[in-house]
C-alpha cells in the first residue's frame, strides 16, 4: 500500500521534472560576479540545471538548519535513554537481590483482611 502511495506522488512528480527539464533546455549564463559587465567567473548551462541545482542546494541547506535545530531534543532523547537504562538494571538487579532474600511468597507476610 505505502509503495503504491508513493509511486501514485512520486510518478506525477518525476514526470513534472522531465518536462521542466526538456522545456527549459536553453542555455543561460550563470555569472558569480554581479559588478563586472565582462564576467570573469560564469558559466553557460541551460536553464534547468541552474534550477535543479538551486532546490537541491536549499534542500541540503535546509536539512541541515533543521538538524541543527534539532539538536537539543536529540540531546535529551539520548539523556532519557540513558536513564530508562539505568533504571531497568537497577530493578533487575532489585528484582534478583529481592528473590535471593526470600525464600518464596510464604516468606512475606499476608495483610489482614479490614472490617470496613
Amino acid at each position: 500500500m505505502i509503495r503504491f502511495l508513493k509511486a501514485l506522488i512520486l510518478l506525477p512528480v518525476a514526470i513534472l521534472v522531465v518536462l521542466l527539464a526538456v522545456a527549459n533546455r536553453a542555455p543561460v549564463t550563470l555569472s558569480f560576479d554581479p559588478f563586472s559587465d565582462v564576467p570573469e567567473f560564469s558559466a553557460e548551462l541551460p536553464l534547468f540545471a541552474v534550477i535543479f541545482a538551486a532546490v537541491a542546494l536549499g534542500v541540503v541547506i535546509g536539512g541541515t538548519a533543521s538538524w541543527l535545530a534539532q539538536g537539543r531534543n536529540r540531546k535529551e532523547r539520548r539523556r532519557f535513554r540513558r536513564e530508562a537504562r539505568t533504571l531497568r538494571h537497577e530493578t533487575e538487579r532489585l528484582r534478583t537481590q529481592n528473590q535471593t532474600t526470600t525464600t518464596g511468597p510464604a516468606a512475606l507476610p499476608r495483610p489482614q483482611a479490614s472490617a470496613y
